[in-house]
């Protein structure tokens, strides 16, 4: 369970990354004489070359590094931030906590995290406060593999089974103990292995059965070390699990650059519905170096056969309440700290102005 004092406390040990960013070049004069209609006669003529548009930079944390973010990496190889201004420089926090701290810290400027952190960090009553205002995923992104074939896979397969899991709080690990309460399934779900230890754990022996993101679903399964036996996204329905997130402070300050952030992600999306899979598979190998083309492939067809990114990236009142739902089942919120109004932790104009102007 998630205690608020966790939150807090990891809020006090965010560790400060200092990111500076290249300037464009200076102006250049160019001078040349051209004859002039006087014979024997010359004019100087200066030609001013104009002064390419400085990009500004935007700190950006990502929770995890996955496929399952595809539209993000897309915006990035195909230069849609570039075209709207931007130069993103990127990390990888490992954790929805760890996004949220930088935020809190001011080493990042937007995280991409799950939104539950925008109503952990508002109960804590601080000094910010963090806005949700682009709703990337609305599916859970996480699938469950086996040690041995399965054929037929009932959720009962899970009774008295140990499962390597997520920690404790994080979206894909309510979104499993859900899935469990709802099909009345004891298991013994392993929530304390870093997420980047989580596959080398399960494949020296820890755990039947393992929760784990593309593109390392697919990789399991091709070395044969892991069988899948069901899309934790599909057996949960609509759920907004990952969000993009900025600090209110933030948001006021920078608004212009905010819509151009959610433009350039639109534009990412957008992209990735129409392009080939072998266009996708070369946009995101940069990100993903090492993993083979057809594993690229096939995590992307497994995420768009569960509709994981919406057309229009808004955290809906149904969302929100659905998400909210799942904290008190989990025990993460309290009942009374439920917030009766999501606009305290969601702004959604930027998506709204989404095509306009520009």
């Amino acid at each position: 369970m998630v205690k608020r004092t966790r939150w807090a406390s990891l809020l006090l040990t965010a560790v400060l990354m200092t990111i500076t960013a290249a300037c464009g070049t200076a102006p250049v004069t160019e001078t040349a004489a051209k004859p002039s209609e006087a014979a024997g006669t010359k004019v100087e003529v200066k030609t001013e070359v104009k002064k390419p548009e400085e990009l500004k930079t935007v700190k950006f944390s990502e929770v995890i590094r996955s496929i399952f973010y595809a539209p993000h990496y897309v915006a990035m190889h195909k230069g849609f931030f570039k075209e709207e201004g931007l130069n993103v420089d990127m990390n990888t926090a490992q954790g929805s906590d760890k996004g949220a701290a930088a935020l809190i810290a001011g080493v990042a400027d937007i995280s991409l995290v799950g939104p539950e952190t925008a109503i952990y960090i508002y109960n804590q009553k601080g000094d910010k406060t963090l806005k949700i205002f682009h709703q990337l995923t609305v599916k859970d992104g996480s699938f469950l593999l086996s040690r041995t074939k399965l054929d037929n896979f009932k959720w009962s397969d899970l009774e008295g089974k140990s499962i390597v899991g997520w920690r404790p709080g994080s979206a894909p690990q309510m979104v499993m103990s859900s899935m469990l309460q709802r099909e009345k399934v004891k298991a013994d779900v392993v929530t304390n292995i870093a997420s980047p230890a989580m596959a080398g754990a399960f494949t020296s022996g820890k755990g039947d059965f393992i929760q784990v993101f593309e593109p390392i679903a697919s990789s399991l399964e091709k070395e044969g070390k892991a069988y899948y036996v069901a899309a934790l996204g599909q057996a949960f329905g609509t759920f907004p699990e990952t969000s993009y997130v900025a600090t209110a402070d933030y948001i006021k300050s920078n608004p212009e650059t905010i819509q151009k952030f959610v433009n350039a992600v639109a534009k990412g999306t957008k992209w990735l519905n129409t392009a080939s899979p072998d266009e996708i598979a070369e946009a995101l190998t940069p990100f993903f170096e090492g993993t083979p083309k057809d594993i690229i492939i096939q995590s992307i067809d497994r995420y768009k056969k569960q509709d994981t990114w919406p057309a229009v990236p808004e955290i809906t009142a149904e969302q929100f309440e659905i998400l909210q739902k799942m904290l008190i089942e989990n025990a993460v919120l309290k009942p009374e700290q439920k917030l009766p109004d999501m606009g305290a932790v969601v702004d959604m104009s930027f998506v709204k102005n989404i095509g306009k102007g520009k």
